[in-house]
């Protein structure tokens, strides 16, 4: 069995390797079994992926359900797994704070911390404010006996002000502040992560989102985005299968979708596993 301890030095590892890694995005047990069985190295939860299970929107989900989340998924396979934990469910940035050891209890090795309040008249916290909260979630996170990787997140983008040269002034901050991995979630174009790589030091996250179905591990690598994830995508992509099968039997009354479903044997083979 892998201890937590080596999960971290392997997750650790792979942020300063020479290749661009792809961290997938579970929502569950079952999706993180499947996700390694393909070979990825490193899985992150998603927030939102989490909310549409529970019948929510994205932000609804409080800190402890998002924690036992994230232990089911940590539990489910012997990868890394870091977490979006969102603001880390608080304010005060020794509030947010305390949040990380729990995330290590959960079996985590790193997870998030946004710079957005939830408050959609004041989305995002002032400057100063955010590097508080950075500062204090490294602080909680050096405090962990092994190497818990720290993300900050830059959150203009998701919130209407695409401003990209506040986005870096935070994000250099963050960097400066002890942030081990820094990301700008909604960045539009190959050149915005561009220009946010050779702006900073630490490792970039960049996210796929569906509006970028044309962009490739490749053209990440090419302008030096260390890890790539893709959010809600992978959640999404299984709810519009749903859907469509659902619209399917409602709208025609028939069962084609049924030639491109999971194949119950490779499925059971992939879930039988104590680990994949």
């Amino acid at each position: 069995m892998i201890t937590q301890a080596e999960k971290a030095r392997r997750f650790r590892d792979l942020h300063e390797g020479p290749e661009t890694f792809v961290i997938p995005n579970p929502w569950d047990a079952g999706t993180a079994k499947i996700l390694a069985s393909l070979g990825f190295k490193a899985l992150a939860t998603t927030s939102a992926g989490l909310a549409y299970t529970l019948g929510r929107v994205d932000g609804e989900v409080s800190r402890d359900e998002a924690l036992a989340n994230a232990a089911a998924i940590c539990a489910a396979t012997d990868l890394p797994v870091s977490a979006d934990l969102e603001n880390l469910y608080a304010h005060a940035p020794d509030v947010a704070a305390a949040t990380i050891p729990s995330a290590a209890a959960a079996g985590l090795v790193g997870c998030s911390i946004e710079d957005a309040t939830g408050d959609p008249a004041h989305p995002i916290y002032p400057f100063e404010v955010a590097v508080e909260r950075v500062k204090a979630a490294v602080a909680a996170a050096r405090a962990l006996p092994f190497p818990f990787m720290l993300t900050a997140r830059a959150e203009n983008f998701l919130h209407g002000r695409k401003d990209l040269a506040d986005t870096i002034l935070r994000l250099k901050a963050y960097d400066a502040a002890g942030a081990d991995v820094l990301y700008a979630p909604g960045l539009s174009e190959l050149s915005q992560f561009e220009d946010v790589v050779r702006a900073t030091k630490k490792p970039i996250n960049g996210l796929v989102h569906p509006g970028l179905p044309d962009l490739t591990v490749a053209d990440l690598s090419r302008v030096g985005v260390r890890r790539i994830s893709v959010g809600a995508g992978l959640a999404r992509a299984a709810l519009g299968g749903f859907l469509a099968a659902a619209e399917e039997i409602k709208n025609n009354g028939t069962f084609t979708y049924g030639r491109t479903t999971f194949p119950s044997p490779r499925l059971n083979t992939i879930l039988s596993k104590d680990k994949s």
